[in-house]
């Protein structure tokens, strides 16, 4: 499936990684299960920071929440230290108690330490609701799918209606699973930063592609929302969500990692998105430089940090490549006839491409 510059669009100013993707950062993988059958229409997704023991070498991670309407877990602790020690997990918003306890065994199977001779794990999962194509109720993501996704993770990876990504909605179109990277150059040192979203917010009258509003061009019959309106269509208002991953190789500490994820948001309004009521918008961003590890015997841990005053370019980073994962996330999605006969038209299809 074609991505999004391959239709001649480009995002932002920065160059992209040779991949653009995530996985661009050396030592970050991701692993999909996909479930497609009828009504079913959902899936798992993993996020993997770094080849080895994440429980033994933890990694510099934060947390910023832009509309807290979620379920995501694992959020309170990283918070408070700043660290992450799990695989990352996506999936739908019934299914993360699942998913939770499926990472929780899996970190448990190779850390016979975990709850005995050393304190207990941090699970990280977060959510979308795709109960509009999905039977969500029907609860369909197990345990085992958790392990699967984790096993399969590669620095080849699709996206569109994958994985977590299976069962969701962007804009009025079929979203999904999306990632984008870009490179920061400072003088002789070469950094990247990757993104990854599920994306399933925003309101197909709000669109905005490449800085142009073409609502002619994505449909017509075009129904008017306009915020002056006193019969204003509550049906029509945003209620989606969005969970978006970044990670990168450049040494930034807590701090820095949470001022990054926060200029996360521009990226997703400069797509139309006014982050409604209804849509839990969570950023998680994570650096590989730093290996924090749990069984440090030094009172004191010599880590590198990047000088603030070249942090600028990690904000602009953090921007462009979250606006360009949501557009490959809607690009790469095919058309989905889901519960029920609901139906999602990808991008694709709408543009006539």
């Amino acid at each position: 499936m074609k991505r999004i510059r391959e239709y001649g669009v480009t995002v932002g100013k920065l160059q992209t990684g040779e991949r653009n993707k995530i996985t661009d950062v050396k030592g970050v993988k991701v692993g999909h299960v996909t479930l497609r059958d009828g009504d079913v229409n959902t899936g798992v997704t993993a996020i993997l920071p770094h080849d080895g023991n994440m429980f033994k070498d933890k990694l510099y991670g934060a947390v910023h929440v832009i509309n807290g309407f979620g379920k995501t877990v694992g959020t309170m602790q990283l918070e408070e230290l700043g660290t992450i020690e799990t695989p990352i997990m996506l999936t739908n918003t019934l299914n993360v108690g699942t998913v939770s306890q499926g990472l929780v065994r899996y970190m448990l199977s190779f850390n016979t330490d975990i709850g005995v001779e050393t304190g207990t794990i941090n699970p990280i999962v977060g959510e979308c609701n795709d109960g509009f194509l999905n039977d969500i109720r029907g609860l369909h993501v197990k345990e085992e799918h958790v392990y699967e996704s984790i096993n399969n993770a590669s620095v080849e990876f699709l996206e569109g209606a994958v994985g977590a990504g299976t069962g969701m909605s962007c804009f009025g179109y079929k979203g999904g699973i999306g990632s984008s990277s870009r490179k920061i150059n400072i003088k002789d040192e070469e950094y990247t930063l990757g993104a990854l979203v599920l994306s399933n917010f925003g309101i197909k009258e709000d669109f905005i592609l490449n800085n142009n509003d073409i609502k002619a061009m994505l449909y017509e019959n075009n129904k008017s929302f306009s915020v002056n309106n006193r019969n204003c269509d509550i049906d029509n208002l945003e209620k989606g969500s969005i969970m978006m991953i970044l990670a990168t190789d450049a040494p930034l500490s807590p701090r820095q990692l949470k001022r990054v994820a926060k200029r996360s948001v521009v990226g997703i309004t400069r797509l139309g998105s006014y982050l409604g009521n209804g849509s839990g918008d969570v950023v998680i961003a994570f650096s590989t430089a730093n290996k924090i590890k749990h069984y440090e015997e030094s009172v004191t841990s010599e880590v590198k940090v990047i000088n603030e005053n070249y942090i600028d370019f990690f904000f602009r980073a953090s921007a462009e490549a979250v606006e360009e994962s949501v557009l490959n996330s809607l690009i790469t999605a095919d058309t989905i006839v889901g519960r029920e006969g609901n139906r999602i038209d990808g991008l694709s299809k709408s543009l006539g491409i």
